[in-house]
């Protein structure tokens, strides 16, 4: 779990964001926070043109190669149905393509440090990419991207319709990652700390705990207080004694005992393999040298 001090005083101006300001952090599961920093509408923009002026530079070359090697005096009927799978090809498999083997990439993404991603911050398969690459042909080329300007816009996050379908994203990865916090043990829980039992504590919790503690700073006071409230309810029934404090400090102390149980467990376990080695590498009594 990741480390913060437990701020005494609940309403301190630190903490007197709005929960809207979360919206840059993506929480699923059992409220896990992914370390993910959606992109913002302008790096997508850059990202975007450039993109763009790489495949109209692809689409133009092909079209004119096509042109070059046609045969004079030839049936022209046929012109149009390649010129449209010329412009298929580009815009949609060669897109689709690239990011498919780049896992997200594309040379404006490059350029930019952003990458497509699924909803749930894994890598995205030539379906996404393909999706959004078919879409694109509507909200970005027919339209010239007004389309997928507004979408984003209005959005909670800055996603395109064919995000939205494709159930993608796009991440910044070059963004500044948050610093672990530190979570001490309070004073007032010293002597509960030393005959508290959190053994019990499931796995998914001690998630929670410390995805709560990541993101505590970020919400606003009343907010704060009712998520400490609900998870040192459903903590309560994995710890014995439970003591009679703020939820908060409550939490902070669970995840300081469960802390030091968790080292001392390690502590042994090296201490043990050590010994193991040293009995397993150490010469048999009485064998020669």
């Amino acid at each position: 779990m990741g480390k913060t001090r437990v701020p005494r005083d609940l309403s301190d101006a630190r903490f007197g964001g709005t929960l809207d300001e979360t919206a840059d952090e993506l929480v699923v599961g059992e409220a896990v926070a992914l370390d993910v920093q959606p992109a913002g509408i302008v790096l997508r923009l850059a990202a975007a043109l450039l993109d763009g002026v790489c495949l109209v530079a692809l689409l133009a070359m092909l079209l004119f190669g096509l042109a070059r090697v046609w045969p004079p005096g030839a049936d022209t009927v046929w012109l149009l149905p390649l010129g449209i799978g010329a412009a298929v090809t580009v815009l949609v498999l060669v897109p689709a393509g690239i990011e498919t083997v780049t896992r997200g990439k594309s040379v404006g993404r490059y350029a930019a440090g952003t990458r497509v991603v699924r909803v749930d911050g894994g890598a995205i398969g030539f379906r996404h990419a393909f999706t959004r690459a078919l879409v694109g042909l509507l909200e970005l080329w027919s339209t010239l991207g007004s389309v997928a300007f507004v979408v984003a816009l209005f959005g909670s996050r800055p996603r395109r319709l064919g995000d939205l379908l494709a159930g993608t994203f796009v991440q910044h990865e070059r963004g500044a990652r948050r610093r672990d916090v530190e979570v001490l043990l309070p004073v007032e829980l010293l002597p509960w700390a030393a005959v508290a039992d959190v053994s019990a504590l499931p796995q998914r919790l001690e998630d929670r705990l410390g995805a709560f503690f990541r993101s505590a700073a970020d919400l606003r006071p009343e907010a704060r207080e009712t998520a400490a409230r609900m998870l040192a309810a459903a903590v309560a029934e994995h710890a014995s004694p439970v003591p009679d404090v703020h939820p908060e400090v409550f939490l902070a102390g669970v995840v300081a005992v469960r802390r030091e149980r968790d080292v001392r467990a390690l502590r042994a376990r090296a201490a043990l393999l050590d010994g193991a080695a040293a009995v397993a590498g150490a010469r048999p009594p009485g064998f020669p040298r």
